[in-house]
């Protein structure tokens, strides 16, 4: 059974949508708070679970202040570090801590009575496999999530914080699962809806010509960020999206011949570096730990991501239209004040979809970007080589959820 909005809510959210990434707390009526249980890693300060539980507890700058039409009424939480958060909370905010998964998605009854479930499979002590990918249980969660809607006969939305997987067999598992239970899906990163500098925003159905992704730290921890911001460009050209032909994960001299030889389009990925704002001068050869994750989508246009961990310290995409004389460039803005905001557009629309009852924007693009890491990563691991990919044969149409509008919109995020 699908959670249907009212009437009521429908129209209000349907005006704040037109004037940007409105909240529906935002509304001039109030709006009943919607209740989530949420299934995380750990709980500790500038966790993703701070980041995104905390809003709801303590408003959008977790301050005190007004925060999303949402109520958290339920925990379960895998790990207790020794500064633990959740157990404080707990006792401050009135909501159980739960012992297994099924209790908090039931909240100790025999029901599914909330409207909706926020899975946060980031941080905590989890082992990390001979690829170096760390095996946060994502796939557990949302295993144990599922399996209390199939056992009491209800299911409603669930996010599922940054990428699928980490390992595809595990992301494609659980798109599959919420495809065959029919549980409204959505997950990724929070940085493709925070503010760009400078603002840019490609028309659907946009002529690209070529269009390059710059990322910073390690592939295993950023590489999401990074493809989720490239894929919700790119994702905009002429044409549904159909997937992925092939990927290849380079490093070292194959990485800079691929960029030298113009398989990676050199004026954009200048553009890309120019608006990142403090990299450092010189020559991007330096940077010892770089990787280049190379792809091929099924229409036969040229992906490109780079990870430039010494070199750079943002995220940015730069892009090639027909027509345009010169690249457009846009960075990512990731801000730690007022509490990580961009965290905050994320919680948005997350918002909006246990409130309507759908995703804000496509899983697949996140199932999509979420095999391009994994067979990236397994090429590096195999010797870079290049990995035909049949099973990101993955179509979606892409929708126009928007970005945060204005720089303002970083300080107050309520706007």
């Amino acid at each position: 059974m699908h959670l249907q909005p009212s009437r009521r809510d429908s129209f209000r959210y349907a005006a704040l949508s037109a004037l940007g990434a409105g909240s529906i707390a935002d509304a001039a009526t109030p709006v009943k708070p919607r209740s989530v249980a949420a299934v995380i890693t750990e709980y500790r300060t500038r966790s993703h679970a701070d980041v995104l539980l905390g809003k709801i507890l303590d408003g959008w700058k977790q301050d005190g202040g007004t925060g999303p039409a949402l109520k958290l009424v339920s925990l379960y939480v895998d790990q207790f570090p020794g500064n633990d958060l959740a157990r404080p909370l707990a006792k401050k905010h009135g909501f159980p801590i739960f012992d297994t998964i099924e209790k908090a998605v039931t909240v100790g009854g025999k029901s599914i009575p909330v409207d909706g479930v926020i899975s946060i499979g980031e941080h905590g002590d989890y082992s990390t496999n001979d690829k170096g990918q760390k095996l946060h249980p994502r796939r557990r969660f949302f295993e144990g999530i599922t399996d209390a809607f199939k056992k009491y006969d209800r299911v409603v939305p669930v996010f599922s914080d940054k990428h699928l997987g980490p390992v595809w067999s595990d992301a494609l598992w659980m798109y599959e699962r919420a495809k065959a239970m029919k549980v409204p899906f959505m997950a990724g990163s929070s940085l493709p809806l925070t503010f760009r500098a400078p603002d840019l925003s490609i028309p659907m159905n946009a002529e690209i010509e070529s269009a390059v992704g710059i990322g910073y730290d390690g592939l295993d921890i950023y590489g999401s960020h990074a493809l989720d911001c490239y894929q919700g460009m790119v994702e905009r050209r002429r044409g549904s999206e159909k997937g992925v032909k092939w990927v290849q994960g380079l490093s070292g001299e194959a990485m800079w011949k691929a960029i030298e030889t113009g398989v990676v389009a050199k004026d954009v990925l200048e553009a890309a570096l120019a608006v990142l704002p403090g990299h450092k001068a010189g020559d991007i050869r330096k940077d010892p730990k770089s990787k280049l994750i190379l792809f091929q989508y099924e229409d036969g246009f040229q992906g490109a991501v780079l990870m430039l961990p010494t070199f750079v310290g943002g995220t940015s995409v730069g892009v090639k239209l027909k027509g345009k004389p010169k690249p457009l460039a846009t960075r990512y803005e990731e801000r730690s004040e007022p509490y990580f905001p961009h965290f905050a557009f994320l919680l948005k629309a997350i918002e909006r979809m246990i409130h309507m009852g759908k995703p804000s924007y496509p899983v697949e693009r996140t199932l999509l970007t979420s095999g391009i890491l994994d067979r990236a990563i397994t090429s590096l691991f195999d010797g870079q080589k290049r990995l035909n990919t049949p099973e990101l044969a993955i179509t979606y149409t892409p929708v126009d959820y928007p970005h945060a509008p204005k720089p303002d919109l970083m300080s107050d995020p309520t706007k």
